[in-house]
């Protein structure tokens, strides 16, 4: 059996609770950036969470589904409802990242200074200042040259794939 096949062939099998534990994943990860590392989420980055709200819910549901005897015509919907999701986050992400570059303006609403989460901004809050909303077009973080916008532009458009390959109901050839 081929490296490919090895990978796709549990992952397909299995692809809502996959998607499901990846979206969680995602959802986790944004959540520790934003607690442990004190980077307050922009209008765009909750839109992208929110993306992966939809996902996970949408994942949730095929995995119930795959517990009946619907699975296989299950699978196949949640795979392709999955896509419609992922890309469409991947649509968000890509959005955020070219006003990051600034290739294109970011919505209005993000418009405000760059702010963090800190105990001081909270008691700040708590006297009645007002607080900079975090910025869309600046990357608060980046890793190899990409903020988490190009990161998730990157991991939807994967995620986008797999789930396009389960909504066909591909399968590997075995060798």
């Amino acid at each position: 059996m081929n490296l490919i096949a090895g990978i796709a062939r549990p992952v397909l099998k299995q692809w809502p609770l996959v998607a499901l534990i990846t979206a969680l994943a995602m959802l986790a990860i944004a959540h520790a950036f934003e607690t442990f590392g004190g980077l307050a989420p922009c209008t765009l980055c909750l839109r992208q969470r929110e993306v992966y709200w939809a996902a996970a819910s949408v994942a949730a549901l095929g995995v119930l589904i795959s517990y009946t005897r619907w699975r296989p015509l299950g699978d196949r919907a949640a795979g392709w409802a999955l896509a419609a999701v992922f890309l469409f986050g991947m649509g968000v992400a890509v959005w955020h990242a070219g006003a990051e570059w600034k290739f294109w303006p970011g919505p209005a609403t993000c418009s405000g200074g760059g702010g963090k989460v800190t105990a001081a901004a909270m008691q700040d809050l708590l006297n009645g200042a007002r607080l900079a909303a975090p910025r869309c077009d600046e990357a608060a973080w980046r890793f190899l040259g990409l903020s988490m916008a190009g990161w998730n532009v990157l991991i939807s458009l994967k995620m986008a794939v797999w789930s396009v390959l389960a909504g066909l109901g591909w399968e590997p050839k075995r060798v």
